[in-house]
């Protein structure tokens, strides 16, 4: 495990890039010194103190709107990178067309952060903790929760939440397997 004071995972937003209810899905990794944003948007941007701020999409739908928040504080222009500091690694992955997933790695534990792939990627087996798609309908949620149970991720948290699974969050309902993410949870490996 990390050790306490020094790591964390913390959701900064769990909704689509149009959501009206929470923010853009965005992650901020604390391991030491170091802090990294991935992804996020307006209302879920890191804080400006960061060392690099990852995205999984260069050409997303909120690019200019990053930019413009990147420029206006001084944070790093958000791009997908790889980042290396110490023992953490974060490394991007392809996961469809000029979208990345990132794995991220700190001596034996790991990482991923694969909110637009379909279903949890190959290299997530056996993963300690995997941020993944929630924006499908239920049915499909499902099926991605039991695609992570048979890779063996140990803990699955769903972000980008769409229409479908903001209907089960409000009806009380759960995933087959995993939990809705919530904004300003902190996650430890």
């Amino acid at each position: 495990m990390f050790p306490r004071s020094v790591s964390r995972l913390i959701l900064l937003g769990i909704g689509t890039a149009d959501s009206a209810r929470f923010a853009p899905a965005g992650l901020l990794l604390e391991y030491g010194h170091s802090r990294v944003g991935i992804d996020g948007g307006p209302g879920s941007e890191p804080p400006e103190n960061i060392d690099t701020w990852l995205v999984r999409d260069e050409q997303g739908p909120l690019q200019d709107e990053l930019r413009r928040i990147a420029a206006e504080t001084g944070m790093p222009a958000p791009a997908v990178l790889p980042y290396q500091h110490g023992p953490l690694k974060i490394e991007p992955i392809p996961v469809a067309d000029h979208v990345y997933g990132y794995r991220i790695g700190v001596g034996q534990h790991v990482a991923a952060w694969v909110p637009e792939a379909a279903e949890p990627p190959p290299w997530t087996e056996g993963m300690d903790l995997v941020f993944a798609d929630g924006s499908a309908a239920v049915s499909r949620t499902q099926e991605l929760a039991r695609t992570a149970k048979r890779l063996r991720v140990q803990r699955l948290v769903l972000v980008r939440l769409g229409a479908a699974a903001l209907s089960a969050v409000d009806a009380g309902e759960q995933p087959s397997y995993g939990e809705w993410g919530e904004e300003g949870r902190k996650y430890r490996l």
